[in-house]
């Protein structure tokens, strides 16, 4: 990140005590920004030259599901080209796709990694990477279907590029534990450990049903750590909240800590109103290393903000831990 590159931030409202605070203008992307949108959502940004680029998912008015490529200059007010990205071959010259959505997308050496749900004979693991956010190259899909929230770290460990997924179904999962896989060089993966299962009812009910990796982890003095979604199913249907982890970081298919309370859950009303409601869905992060900037998706319809310190949210974690 550029050294005069300042995160989107907003100090916290007075006398809110939470360790995240939400935007005071959320959303800050609406479900038509795009010409012909019917939603936008579950969407990733990194630092990109003097500003931020950002790979965004939307649905079109005939709930067709596409990823789209954008530029802003300070995080919050954005410019989402109005055709979806168009992929070349990468390492690979199968790059078919019936849909594409909740993309993340993290800087490792030289380039930038997007990940997202591909559908191919159901859903699965895409990968893609770019120099530029203006020619996209696809590479081979990750997995077998059916798996979903394919995040990378932003780093090797242990000389190889490691990836947090979420096995599941063909539909709208009735279950989900978070594993993690290796790869030497992003075409083949292997080595696929636990990393952490649903919580038990009865200890942390928000994400007893099923959790799933959110934004790129980010590597603080503990170890890495990562935001992620938990899921209680209700007499009215899922309940999205986040919640964040501590993994180890050496190995990160161990968890030192993991919040027993969610950080953010559905409370204001473009989080409970929408396509589908009761859903905060965290997919990016901007940090300084002292602040952070939680991107999140609304109720499966609008982009939302989110803002805390990071040694806050590490003591929070490590306090209230499961």
């Amino acid at each position: 990140m550029d050294k005069e590159q300042l995160i989107p931030w907003e100090n916290r409202p007075e006398g809110l005590r939470e360790v995240l605070w939400r935007y005071s203008k959320n959303p800050i992307v609406g479900r038509y920004d795009i010409p012909g949108s019917n939603s936008i959502f579950n969407s990733a940004v990194v630092p990109f030259k003097k500003g931020f680029a950002g790979v965004f998912r939307s649905d079109n008015k005939s709930v067709q599901m596409n990823i789209y490529a954008g530029f802003s200059e300070d995080g919050i007010n954005w410019e989402i080209n109005h055709e979806p990205i168009q992929m070349q071959p990468g390492n690979t010259d199968m790059i078919e796709s019936d849909y594409k959505y909740d993309p993340r997308v993290t800087f490792i050496e030289d380039r930038y990694w997007v990940t997202w749900c591909n559908g191919y004979h159901g859903p699965t693991i895409g990968i893609a990477y770019t120099f530029d956010f203006v020619e996209f190259y696809q590479c081979e899909n990750a997995f077998l279907p059916y798996n979903r929230n394919g995040v990378l770290f932003p780093e090797k460990i242990n000389g190889k590029y490691a990836m947090l997924s979420r096995p599941s179904d063909n539909g709208h999962t009735p279950f989900g534990d978070i594993y993690i896989s290796y790869s030497p060089d992003m075409k083949f993966w292997g080595e696929h450990r636990s990393v952490m299962k649903v919580a038990d009812f009865e200890k942390s009910a928000w994400q007893c049903t099923k959790i799933g990796a959110g934004s790129v982890p980010i590597r603080v003095s503990d170890g890495w750590l990562m935001f992620y979604h938990g899921v209680i199913n209700t007499c009215r249907g899922f309940r999205y909240s986040m919640g964040a982890a501590i993994l180890d970081a050496n190995n990160p298919s161990k968890v030192l800590y993991r919040s027993q309370p969610y950080l953010l859950a559905p409370n204001e009303a473009y989080e409970l109103t929408g396509d589908v409601p009761n859903v905060v869905f965290p997919c990016a992060t901007l940090t300084d290393n002292e602040k952070i900037a939680v991107y999140y998706g609304a109720a499966d319809t609008v982009i939302a903000l989110a803002f805390g310190y990071v040694d806050e949210i590490v003591d929070f974690v490590k306090s209230n831990s499961l």
